[in-house]
């Protein structure tokens, strides 16, 4: 529009007065829009007031969470050095070592001395030793029992012992990472920093110079928790060193510690299963290998296979006798297939019953009444899909065209031949559909409802999770989770595809 043909603000005004509607519409939608807008903000400033969500994140231990993730993903290998009041230490590592039953890692170097000390054996020690003595009350003077004096000097004795003992640790978490332990210091460096801390063997530990950042203590004298990040962390007391040193991957995936092929190459363990000498003369090495997996102790390889199975076996079996169960049922509440008036609201109101209670409490329900296993958890499938396909399916039904269904009653076919010639090509395809639908779908709620006792390996999951420390077991039974249900997720997509594909021509 040029300048010439251009309104002018009064002839726009003009226009205006004449016509109000046509700006009306344009003001009440920016209107709106502003209205939404605006209680849209009041919601979410609502809703972090309500739910004190700036409270939970500025409180939240954000170090946890990293390290609970960390473990999904690795595992940690933890020495134990203990530190006695003449300096001297041992250590021990944490039971069921990654490592096996004599760990010697590399990244742990240890000075010991053969040394000669005296001992002090507290009484209990030596009371230990004797005959239990009568529990008869005696009106004996205290200790005149024991001899008097002596009794004094029986209470406690020392002894002389050669031992070799370890008089310096170096432990090394990485490069840039490592602790050493000598003559009641503890130094730890990580990051080009190092921090000195002093240690009296009994439960006093006090830094020397300002913590570092990576370095916490909440009150003096207390433990010290040392943070490396991804490497790992360690805790110094005053008479204890426990170290972390975290690696990533699952440790012992394959092969425990108890397994002869423990701590093998995959070289040498293919080598001993094609042509090594029987280790087991009873049975061949192959059979041995794949024995030692499928029993693993560490990983529980076959029962969680069976768990597993078990949970997809819920899911198939559930949703198939739902389906058989809503199919009949279905017809009985469409409307435009029985026009009874009481019939149909009968058993709508059956399936909004089944539907309306969760899952998950009907497995609760069937958990208490049959017992943890695989048949609560196909009941509470059962019954919940059972009301859910039947509404969908009844749905369906009441949304058919009738002109294909009034044909076939044309030429005279009984109402069973219509049903089957006039409705079930128009809604079979949408049955096998959803049933497909819901099959995969509770493959994951089975895994949930398992968790309640219903069985599979939801109930195995929950186990590995309580625990607290086998994050990695998780991890393994999620992803076989995921595996399973892409799988099936990929088949109902293909197969759905197929039916729908199918209707249309």
């Amino acid at each position: 529009m040029t300048s010439a043909n251009r309104l002018s603000p009064l002839e726009m005004d003009a226009i205006a007065l004449r016509h109000p509607h046509l700006l009306q519409g344009s003001s009440n939608k920016r209107l709106r829009t502003i209205l939404i807008s605006v209680g849209l903000v009041v919601y979410l400033i609502f809703s972090w007031w309500f739910f004190s969500i700036g409270h939970v994140l500025g409180n939240a231990n954000w170090g946890i969470a990293g390290t609970y993730l960390a473990d999904w993903v690795s595992y940690e290998v933890r020495p134990e050095i203990r530190i006695a009041r003449d300096k001297t230490m041992t250590l021990d590592y944490q039971r069921n070592s990654p490592l096996g039953h004599n760990p010697n890692p590399s990244w742990v170097v240890l000075d010991k001395e053969t040394v000669t000390r005296t001992v002090e054996i507290p009484a209990s020690t030596t009371q230990a030793s004797k005959p239990k003595t009568s529990s008869s009350f005696s009106f004996m003077t205290p200790g005149s029992a024991l001899g008097g004096a002596n009794a004094a000097s029986e209470q406690s004795r020392t002894e002389t012992r050669t031992d070799e003992v370890i008089t310096r640790a170096l432990v090394t978490l990485n490069r840039s990472t490592k602790i050493e332990i000598a003559d009641g210091l503890v130094r730890a460096t990580h990051g080009g920093e190092t921090l000195t801390m002093a240690v009296d063997g009994q439960n006093t530990v006090t830094p020397q110079g300002v913590l570092p950042t990576w370095a916490t203590q909440k009150r003096p004298g207390e433990k010290i928790t040392l943070a490396f990040g991804a490497t790992g962390w360690a805790e110094v007391e005053g008479d204890e060193v426990s170290v972390r040193n975290r690696f990533f991957g699952w440790a012992n995936f394959l092969f425990d510690t108890n397994s002869p092929f423990f701590g093998k190459s995959y070289g040498e363990v293919l080598k001993l299963i094609t042509s090594g000498e029987r280790i087991d003369p009873t049975r061949s090495n192959l059979s041995l290998a794949w024995n030692n997996i499928l029993y693993n102790a560490e990983w529980q390889h076959l029962d969680v296979w069976t768990k597993l199975l078990q949970t997809v076996v819920m899911a198939f079996v559930g949703t198939l006798f739902a389906s058989l169960v809503a199919f009949p049922l279905c017809f009985l509440a469409a409307r435009n297939i029985t026009p009874n008036f009481l019939t149909n609201q009968i058993v709508k109101r059956f399936f909004d019953f089944l539907r309306s209670v969760d899952m998950f409490i009907w497995a609760l329900f069937f958990t208490r009444a049959f017992g943890p296993g695989p048949l609560a958890g196909m009941s509470a499938i059962f019954f919940t899909d059972t009301g859910t396909l039947g509404k969908l399916y009844s749905e369906a039904l009441e949304n058919i065209d009738d002109k294909q269904r009034e044909g076939v009653k044309s030429v005279g076919a009984t109402p069973l031949a219509v049903q089957r010639f006039g409705v079930l090509p128009q809604v079979l395809p949408v049955f096998a559909s959803q049933a497909l639908y819901f099959w995969e779908s509770n493959t994951r709620s089975a895994t949930i409802i398992g968790a309640v006792g219903a069985g599979g390996i939801g109930l195995k999951l929950w186990e590995a999770m309580r625990t607290n420390s086998d994050w990695e077991n998780v991890a393994y039974m999620v992803l076989l989770i995921l595996l399973v249900v892409f799988i099936f997720d990929s088949i109902s997509n293909a197969l759905r595809s197929r039916l729908i594909g199918q209707k249309a021509h």
